[in-house]
């Protein structure tokens, strides 16, 4: 049986002009004597091509993440965080980008939703001179870069290119209208309103990484960057703690008669000792080299310590032996503590209180993330006015404010992405 099968196409020239030719060559060698391959050396460092032939933007994106040093915030492989194209699935499906390719205007949301700064344009709204002027400001610039969509007849080429989501509708359309009853007459009916009407599928959107250690590779020393990386998760859950909102939040999930029974599942544990023996299998896996199953393994016991970082104040890390078979492993997890005295000890399951990010937090997050117009149903007007003073982000400190914005900026794209709206306005407003 015959099957027709393109090796490679020829590259028209002109226009175009082969990288790897003697022109090429020239050209290249003169961009740099010019100062204008700044943008060149990340972007090569961090080369991928497609896997899909409608991967095309994909790859691109992914490329430009990496190169700009955007931590996703989840694993690509075993322990590794880095942007491939099969993390890209925000505002599409892998399975339709692979179909039917994928708009520029979803390529635009998942550069935002990916945490990038953004600035997009069409060729009906601009001109070829400023493009020309973004082209020149991030060819000489190693902090930002310029992905074209073009049109590919020209160069003889072919794309498949054409042009998730019920949790952004339902927090930014659904919840509005709830709050509308006349009954929400405090903030604890507020947030069971909120609350008590979450998605079945909520849970899927609530992630957090715990990052693990060889207790054999790297001893009882944290680096520099360790503790930085820790310190850093530390004080925006510190930051969190302190707002209003968070005690609100509390208060509410803690209280027999504030209908939390009612709460749907949220996906995530809030105790460590469960966590920790979990994400202690998985981190001896990793350095075993058999990621992908815990068959066989098993955490035989977790303990609180602290580990210092050259000299300065001791880390809290949450140390387990995992067994798998005859063998055994020593393996740490540097969790974010909140409290303000962590006794380090391997005894009572009380130490655990307060060290990672649990429900309290996640929420506090969620609805400083809702938009301000969320809350313009109450009714009452001085509750209205409470409510509003609880989710302000102008005097929230920067660390918590920036991940609240960014928050917020996803769930707009999520929202426009389900009302088929992605492309219409690239340069609209988030918020």
């Amino acid at each position: 049986m015959a099957m027709a099968g393109l090796y490679r196409r020829s590259l028209p020239s002109p226009p175009a002009i082969d990288f790897a030719s003697s022109e090429g060559k020239k050209l290249f060698i003169e961009a740099i004597q010019n100062g204008t391959m700044e943008g060149f050396y990340r972007l090569i460092s961090n080369f991928q091509t497609q896997s899909e032939p409608a991967y095309c933007g994909l790859a691109s994106l992914s490329m430009v993440l990496n190169a700009l040093a955007i931590d996703p915030g989840r694993k690509w492989k075993g322990p590794w965080r880095w942007f491939d194209e099969s993390m890209l699935d925000c505002c599409e499906s892998l399975e339709n980008v692979r179909t039917r390719g994928i708009s520029f205007g979803k390529v635009v949301c998942f550069a935002h939703c990916a945490g990038a700064k953004v600035e997009a344009f069409r060729t009906s709204h601009t001109t070829i001179d400023e493009f020309r002027k973004h082209v020149i400001t991030c060819s000489t610039s190693d902090n930002c870069h310029v992905i074209s969509s073009y049109h590919r007849s020209a160069l003889k080429q072919s794309c498949k290119h054409e042009s998730w989501v019920s949790i952004a509708k339902y927090i930014m359309e659904d919840v509005p209208l709830l709050l509308k009853s006349e009954g929400v007459n405090d903030i604890q009916k507020v947030l069971s309103v909120v609350f008590s009407s979450l998605p079945s599928n909520f849970g899927e959107f609530i992630k957090w990484i715990a990052e693990v250690r060889s207790q054999e590779d790297f001893g009882q020393i944290l680096s520099t960057e360790e503790k930085a990386r820790v310190a850093m998760k530390e004080e925006i859950l510190k930051q969190v703690q302190e707002t209003g909102l968070f005690r609100q939040v509390a208060a509410f999930l803690s209280s027999a008669n504030s209908c939390c029974r009612n709460l749907p599942p949220l996906g995530f544990e809030d105790n460590l000792p469960n966590i920790a023996a979990t994400v202690c299998c998985q981190g001896a896996e990793i350095w075993a080299g058999k990621y992908g199953s815990l068959n066989g393994y098993c955490c035989r016991e977790t303990c609180v310590k602290c580990l210092k970082a050259n000299g300065d104040k001791a880390v809290t890390v949450v140390s387990g032996t995992v067994v798998n078979g005859k063998c055994q492993q020593g393996v740490d997890i540097l969790v974010p503590s909140s409290q303000t005295k962590q006794s380090c000890s391997c005894s009572a399951s009380s130490n655990y209180i307060g060290m990672l990010p649990a429900s309290n937090d996640v929420l506090t997050a969620l609805l400083l993330a809702l938009p301000p117009e969320t809350w313009s149903g109450i009714k009452d007007k001085k509750l209205l006015q409470e409510i509003s003073s609880l989710v302000s982000t102008e005097k929230l400190p920067t660390l918590v404010q920036e991940e609240v914005l960014h928050l917020r900026d996803q769930l707009h794209l999520l929202k426009r992405c389900q009302e088929n709206k992605i492309d219409e306005n690239l340069g609209a407003p988030l918020s």
